[in-house]
């Protein structure tokens, strides 16, 4: 099993734990804000994620071919300011929910 497969499966089993007395405290109204607190942490990781993967490729690419590397640039720039919008804008509907 990797690594990744392995902290996934720590980090699942601590929110499991975690979340056990964080649930039993006000009812339904817990649940929600868990929910929504929950929901925030797989957009952010995904952002995290995918800006990572973003990064990796552009870097590879201006390595690969040095002068179009102004080009990659702008294009990994755009790229990252349009996950990092629409991250913020499920932030916001996580939160509000």
């Amino acid at each position: 099993m990797n690594k990744l497969a392995k902290l996934a499966m720590w980090s699942v089993g601590a929110l499991l734990v975690l979340a056990s007395p964080v649930l039993a405290q006000g009812g339904d109204q817990a649940l929600i804000s868990f929910s929504g607190a929950f929901g925030a942490g797989l957009v952010t990781f995904g952002a995290a994620a995918g800006i990572g993967k973003l990064a990796a490729g552009a870097f590879e690419g201006m390595a690969r071919q040095p002068e179009k590397a102004g080009q990659i640039q702008t294009a990994m720039i755009i790229a990252a300011a349009l996950i990092e919008g629409f991250t913020f804008f499920a932030l916001v509907i996580c939160m509000n929910s």
